[in-house]
């Protein structure tokens, strides 16, 4: 299964639309997974075009996103044999949510692309495709593969 990352969009605050380059990018992937500070629902209604977009709320995420179905205070999905948890601040636990370690965790808030493993986890954050370090520039998204007894991620910068 491919599954694409995406956090921090910040539209319009940081700019007026999603890149092109997401939608390339993103062509051909299960799902769509945005660890937020969406904005505005209309930023999942063009990735749900791609794929089914389920999303993390930020901490600066207005009301109308806050109450879109797909977006919850995190998200703990069972892929195969694969957990993944989804929220947007990196200092959040798991602990509470699950009984064991999940494979991944897909978090935002920092603005800048993360892949490491700690204690058997894959700790994974896409960055920004529009708002990465807090400037209004390409930046970037991330791809997260399952597949039996493997879970990976890669960093893609947005080019163009």
């Amino acid at each position: 299964m491919l599954i694409g990352l995406i956090s921090d969009t910040h539209i319009p605050d940081a700019v007026l639309a999603l890149p092109p380059q997401v939608s390339e990018v993103f062509s051909g992937v299960d799902l769509i997974l945005h660890a937020g500070d969406i904005f505005e629902v209309s930023v999942l209604d063009q990735l749900g075009e791609i794929a089914p977009v389920l999303a993390a709320q930020g901490d600066s995420d207005y009301a109308e996103v806050r109450n879109d179905s797909r977006v919850k205070e995190e998200h703990v999905l069972e892929i195969g044999d694969t957990r993944i948890c989804l929220w947007h601040d990196e200092r959040r636990s798991w602990h509470g949510l699950c009984e064991e370690p999940p494979d991944a965790i897909v978090f935002g808030h920092t603005h800048w692309p993360v892949v490491k493993r700690q204690d058997g986890t894959l700790f994974v954050c896409p960055g920004s495709p529009t708002y990465p370090a807090y400037r209004c520039r390409l930046g970037t998204v991330g791809l997260l593969r399952i597949a039996p007894d493997m879970v990976e991620a890669e960093i893609i910068q947005l080019t163009g």
